[in-house]
């Protein structure tokens, strides 16, 4: 017997921050009622989870085991919008960080009844959109208590942000990167080993007593794998005990 379906529909959202019209994705259980408080679940890359991680699917599939959840999508509209919004070196990487915590989080909790606590509300992408997420996070722990990073792009900046964070008690991460990790070729035709980046983030936020789940699954950096890792990142992030 399958299991009933949530629904998922389309917002535009007006960011005064990035001066542009945001797309969204959201997708809310079948069960869904305003009798119910909610954790928010916010993807970068949001068209990607939603078509290629089938996250809708997976959280179907999880739900009598998962917290009433809501999944915000938010997709990009080319490379060049998702490396602006999403790279370290992004010309609009701050306003985007901006937009996620003080023009998203207030119209979600206008919209649903969140709890409206960083504990409720979890960030996550892949590669550069993990890394804006995790920056994110970092930035405002009140606001982002969870991050689920499935094989972020970590550089200089990355590592300086969380070596300056000092209130680790706040967050919890789900990290995951790939053995066959050692050659991603990037937007701009370069190639990077994105495997030992991430032992040394992992080394640090081991270092920063960050509650965190670690591992390195055998595959490359695509949604392959991506994919059927998000069940047991929903389960393990959002689980009801």
């Amino acid at each position: 017997m399958a299991n009933p379906q949530g629904t998922i529909e389309d917002y535009i959202f007006y960011s005064k921050e990035l001066e542009e019209e945001i797309p969204l994705l959201i997708y809310k259980p079948h069960h869904y009622s305003t009798l119910y408080k909610y954790s928010v679940l916010i993807v970068q890359d949001g068209k990607d989870y939603f078509q290629m991680g089938r996250i809708g699917r997976a959280a179907d599939q999880l739900q009598e085991e998962l917290e009433n959840l809501i999944i915000i999508g938010i997709p990009y509209a080319n490379v060049e919008d998702r490396r602006a919004k999403y790279h370290p070196d992004g010309d609009k990487q701050t306003a985007y960080i901006r937009f996620l915590a003080h023009e998203l989080v207030p119209f979600i909790d206008e919209q649903f009844p969140t709890y409206q606590v960083g504990s409720g509300r979890a960030l996550g992408g892949d590669s550069l959109g993990a890394t804006v997420s995790l920056m994110a996070a970092l930035k405002y722990p009140n606001i982002f208590g969870k991050v689920l990073l499935h094989s972020p792009y970590v550089d200089e900046k990355v590592i300086t942000l969380l070596e300056d964070f000092d209130q680790p008690h706040l967050l919890q991460l789900y990290h995951v990167i790939g053995k066959q990790e050692v050659n991603v070729k990037m937007t701009n035709g370069e190639t990077m080993d994105f495997l030992e980046p991430n032992r040394d983030l992992h080394d640090l936020i081991e270092a920063k007593a960050i509650r965190n789940f670690y591992d390195e699954f055998d595959g490359d950096h695509t949604w392959k794998y991506w994919q059927p890792d998000l069940v047991r990142a929903l389960r393990m992030m959002f689980s009801k005990n």
